[in-house]
């Protein structure tokens, strides 16, 4: 855990294409303004040292894109090797919270950000939504509009298959960033609390 006083995110996420780690990066950029210090890691050449952090963190934002209705393998492969933290409850009252990314404007992101919601859930830890009313829901709106995609669960974004990182929309890069200040900010409350009962 941070010593300063100011709450540890850990970002655990796969980006395949580097769409996804757009999103992470701008999740981690929302943290670091609201206060939090930030590790990114990536879930596919994690270390013993990384999996210390995560261990460490005050709360673990889980990313990755969202293939065949669920998140990718290599992601997968992580929450499996996770279970040497299940069985003690290493995470237990963390903080989580998720994003995802894929082609289609829906793209079955709801199926990946619940798989990460279940997967907190077996390890104890507390979900932290969007909260975020849905944007681009009127003849009034804008596709601009934060959480255009209209997710609950998470943060999900969406890039065209055939273009590189840097046509991540802007919507979907400024929704990451709330998700990232959200968590921020609630952990900065979880933590506060911690040490007043602790006191």
């Amino acid at each position: 855990m941070s010593h300063s006083g100011s709450p540890t995110i850990a970002i655990a996420f796969r980006s395949g294409y580097g769409h996804t780690a757009v999103i992470a990066e701008a999740v981690a950029r929302g943290a670091v303004e609201a206060g939090a210090e930030v590790v990114s890691i990536s879930v596919d050449t994690i270390t013993d040292e990384q999996w210390a952090q995560l261990d460490a963190a005050d709360a673990i934002i889980f990313g990755a894109p969202t293939y065949m209705g669920t998140a990718s393998a290599a992601f997968h492969a992580f929450a499996q090797a996770s279970t040497k933290r299940w069985y003690p409850q290493t995470w237990a009252d963390k903080l989580a919270a998720g994003f995802t990314n894929s082609g289609a404007k829906n793209g079955d992101k709801s199926s990946t950000l619940g798989y990460f919601a279940t997967m907190a859930a077996q390890h104890g830890m507390h979900w932290i939504s969007l909260g975020l009313q849905p944007g681009w829901a009127s003849t009034t709106s804008s596709e601009d509009d934060v959480n255009r995609l209209g997710f609950f669960m998470g943060a999900g974004a969406q890039s065209p298959t055939d273009a590189g990182p840097e046509a991540v929309h802007k919507s979907d890069i400024a929704t990451a960033e709330h998700l990232g200040g959200r968590v921020s900010r609630q952990a900065a409350i979880f933590r506060t609390g911690r040490t007043a009962l602790a006191a």
